[in-house]
């Protein structure tokens, strides 16, 4: 059974943000992560503005940061969790934790089309 062209679901997001001083709490936007468990999509999308980042910390590891953000793409896809359930896969992403690069608190909304929320948030949340 096929779904109609304007089929709405329910789906989650969280931003992915960096944190150059865990201490201080001062963060800048990177990515975010869509799932809908509907829709049968997980989807992640980053973007290090250095720029930015070094105004809060001029001694960042750059290198560090780019790579946190790199694993968060890939755990969408591959690596040790791929075989595991995609709801799964974003709670693991989700979860807290004290890193450099971390995820913001899960919040949900409507869509027709998850790859396209996973553009929107992203231009609105992470590029503006």
């Amino acid at each position: 059974m096929s779904s109609p062209p304007n089929h709405t679901e329910v789906f989650e997001y969280a931003l992915i943000r960096v944190v150059p001083r865990v201490e201080r709490g001062e963060a800048i936007n990177a990515g975010v992560l869509v799932y809908s468990k509907s829709f049968r999509y997980l989807g992640c999308v980053t973007e290090l503005d250095e720029a930015r980042l070094l105004a809060l910390h001029p001694a960042v590891d750059l290198a560090a940061a780019r790579a946190a953000l790199a694993a968060f793409e890939r755990a969408c896809t591959e690596g040790p969790l791929a075989a595991r359930p995609l709801g799964e896969r974003f709670r693991w992403l989700t979860a807290p934790r004290s890193a450099i690069v971390q995820p913001g608190p899960v919040h949900s909304g409507i869509t027709a089309a998850p790859a396209a929320e996973l553009d929107r948030l992203f231009t609105t949340l992470v590029r503006m």
